[in-house]
Parts: C-alpha cells; sequence; structure tokens
C-alpha cells in the first residue's frame, strides 16, 4: 500500500491509501478520488516528504505499525461483519439484483455478494454505487 497526499482544485489537502500508482491513476481517472472537504472530484498529487528513519527508530515504528495494522484490520473486520449481518447475501446473482435496485424495479435494500471483473466493470460504468467487501483468510476456514 502507498499513502499518497493530495490536494483539490480548491487547495484541500489530505491523504489516501492506494495499492499502487497504477492504481491511484485509475481510480483518479474513473472519478473514485475526491476530496473529503468539498467533494470536488478534480485531485492530483501533492508534494510529499520522504519519511526517513534512523536505526533506532525503525524497530519502534515497526512495532508501531504492527500494532496499528492489527487495530485497523480488526475494525475493517468488524465493518465488513456489520455489512454482512445487514445485507441480503445473493451470491453471484449481485451485479443482476445490483442493477434491479438501482433501476428501481425492485425495492431499495442492502445485499451482497460475488460479481466477476467484468460485471463490477459494467456496474461501474451504469453509475451502479457498490464497493467490494474484503473475504478474510479465516472467513474462508
Amino acid at each position: 500500500m502507498i499513502r499518497f497526499s493530495l490536494i483539490c482544485e480548491h487547495d484541500h489537502e489530505f491523504e489516501a491509501w492506494f495499492r499502487s500508482n497504477d492504481d491511484f491513476d485509475t481510480q483518479n481517472r474513473r472519478g473514485f478520488v475526491e476530496c473529503p472537504s468539498c467533494g470536488s472530484k478534480k485531485v492530483g498529487k501533492a508534494l510529499m516528504a520522504p519519511a526517513v528513519s534512523t536505526g533506532r527508530n525503525r524497530e519502534k515504528m515497526a512495532l508501531a505499525m504492527g500494532q496499528a495494522q492489527k487495530e485497523a484490520m480488526a475494525q475493517l473486520k468488524a465493518l465488513s461483519e456489520k455489512m454482512r449481518e445487514n445485507a441480503d447475501y445473493v451470491g453471484d446473482k449481485f451485479a443482476e439484483e445490483a442493477r434491479k435496485i438501482h433501476f428501481g424495479e425492485t425495492d431499495p435494500r442492502g445485499i451482497y455478494g460475488e460479481a466477476t471483473a467484468e460485471e463490477a466493470r459494467s456496474l461501474a460504468e451504469d453509475g451502479v454505487d457498490f464497493m467490494p467487501i474484503p473475504v478474510f483468510p479465516d472467513d474462508r476456514n
């Protein structure tokens, strides 16, 4: 994961995490990156100072990052579980059901399920709002 310092057209500065530089570019080009202050989708990278650590601080940073990562994963897992508890599982019919809800063919409700990469691309192109729910290793056991 890479943390970018970002800035919108109104000079609001904020940070966001991305899997790679290409991931940021793709999401930004598709309008998925927006300023949390004003909602502007005209966002670019701001200048960043590199993080430099001394040998003595590396161990402390590693411990702190490890704990922060564990806490973030626990929060993400709790959010994922809450989303699943409050939504209907539709399996591999996710794209079909999401479209029906989006176009008003069925009552709005929370759903989750599986979609292929092509189905997800098509949903995004149609303007259907959705987001992936992470699957954690122990969810598959």
